[in-house]
């Protein structure tokens, strides 16, 4: 099992950037796929990135391509999403995820953070 815990949220303006950090805990967290997720009010979670076990095997989710970049760093239990050129349809709490399994690109993550909130601003 692996606990996971967000940080890095808050309020950028359009065009501005955010990098969020996922710490997670556990002597196992190099055997999980880690990703992130978000999600806005009356809407379901939306797969945002992706990344297998060894740092390959990277997923975005079309909006993201070219502006996001997760990355992970296995010798800090850390992932990353480095978020550039937001726009207020980035707006949306975000969470870090991991599983077992093959897949990536999924919204079947198996492990939760909390959340953290993302707002941009016009």
């Amino acid at each position: 099992q692996v606990q996971l815990v967000e940080s890095g949220g808050g309020l950028v303006q359009a065009g501005g950037s955010l990098r969020l950090s996922c710490a997670a805990s556990g002597r196992t967290y190099s055997t999980y796929i880690m990703g992130w997720l978000r999600q806005t009010p009356g809407k379901e979670r939306e797969f945002v990135a992706g990344i297998g076990r060894s740092g390959g095997d990277i997923s975005y989710t079309d909006s993201v391509k070219g502006r996001f970049t997760i990355s992970r760093d296995n010798a800090k239990n850390t992932v990353y999403l480095q978020m550039n050129s937001l726009t207020p349809e980035d707006t949306a709490v975000y969470y870090c995820a991991a599983k077992t399994g093959v897949t990536v690109t999924t919204t079947r993550y198996e492990y939760w953070g909390q959340g953290t909130q993302v707002t941009v601003s016009s």
